[in-house]
């Protein structure tokens, strides 16, 4: 079959041929449809300090997908809740089952967690292989464009959701397409504003689009502008930070109500400062958040969408699959949404 691989350790992925996953008794084989691309790709893409710890090649990369059942291992077949034919995503992060978080229904605080496509072979191939317990079957009829980005859009709603919504101001700091996913997500469960900060117009655009109360282009304005231009007198009550950015984190932090709310799905390269006075006499409350809680969030998804939820102005990039180099280089860009692999071709 044909995959996307990181074939040397050096930057660049390679389409080349490689042989087709072995199903074992408690696997599903999914032939893969649309996949999208995510940060992570573009590290391993890049052979960066992150990719050069993380990465064992050869691999195929690549954890955002959707396809449709092709065949189910021996522990699998005739249960009934997967079979062949159905449409599916998957949750990218492989858990012992074994540890006290697993065997307690905590499977996302997993210690011993394995990621597709990093830790093992992806989804940017013609095939892929999951365990049956990662499979999550779309019951109802789900865009497959929208279908291919559940993993990225299952860390919005965990982060979105980690504190209730409803009536509250909220500032999201980086309009990436998951930032862009939570804003929407945050107006849908009933937000009174949304803000939604960056330095890229194309995205802050896209963010206005989603429904943002306010897009605000951090690199001529700041918060507290946003905050005036709100009518907001006592700052946010829940910030949802992004970015990863240093700034970004500490402009959040200056910018809360007290007894505000954090939940921070950024990811740092680098240990920074804060100002830890404001948060002990403010009050704040700070959650880091890493993936999906499984599979609740992927319930609360599925029935974000029936309710009417709109991602589509969240997917900027649709390439064939053999137009890779094209569809990272967007990706990379900075400037758009999520970028969508067809693999149908």
């Amino acid at each position: 079959m044909k995959a996307l691989v990181k074939e040397k350790a050096e930057p660049g992925l390679r389409l080349v041929d490689v042989p087709e996953p072995e199903v074992g008794p408690g696997d599903v084989l999914i032939k893969v449809l649309r996949t999208g691309i995510c940060g992570t790709d573009l590290h391993i893409r890049a052979w960066d300090g992150w990719a050069r710890q993380a990465i064992r090649t050869p691999l195929v990369i690549g954890h955002e997908f959707v396809g449709e059942v092709v065949g189910t291992g021996r522990d699998v077949t005739g249960r009934g809740d997967i079979s062949v034919g159905d449409r599916v995503s998957g949750e990218g992060h492989l858990v012992c089952g074994r540890c006290r978080n697993c065997l307690a229904g905590r499977r996302h605080l997993c210690r011993a967690t394995v990621g597709l496509g990093v830790g093992r072979d992806g989804a940017f191939a013609e095939y892929v292989v999951l365990p049956a317990a990662n499979v999550w079957v779309h019951r109802v009829p789900v865009d497959l464009d929208v279908a291919a980005i559940f993993d990225p859009f299952g860390n919005a709603v965990h982060t979105a959701l980690s504190f209730p919504l409803v009536g509250e101001d909220v500032l999201i700091t980086g309009a990436g397409p998951i930032g862009l996913m939570a804003a929407a997500v945050a107006r849908h469960a009933g937000a009174r504003n949304v803000v939604v900060t960056d330095v890229s117009e194309e995205r802050l655009e896209l963010a206005r689009k989603i429904g943002a109360s306010l897009a605000l282009n951090v690199s001529g304005a700041t918060i507290a502008d946003g905050q005036r231009a709100l009518g907001l007198r006592e700052g946010f009550d829940i910030g949802l930070e992004m970015s990863g950015r240093p700034e970004a984190m500490r402009d959040m932090i200056a910018n809360m109500t007290h007894g505000g709310r954090i939940a921070m799905l950024g990811l740092p390269a680098e240990e920074f400062a804060v100002d830890w006075a404001r948060i002990v006499t403010s009050m704040i409350t700070i959650k880091g958040i890493y993936g999906r809680e499984m599979f609740e969030t992927w319930y609360a998804m599925s029935v974000l969408l029936e309710g009417g939820l709109d991602l589509a102005p969240v997917i900027t990039g649709r390439y064939d699959h053999r137009d890779h180099e094209a569809a990272f280089a967007d990706a990379a860009s900075g400037r758009g949404g999520k970028v969508i692999l067809d693999w149908t071709a």
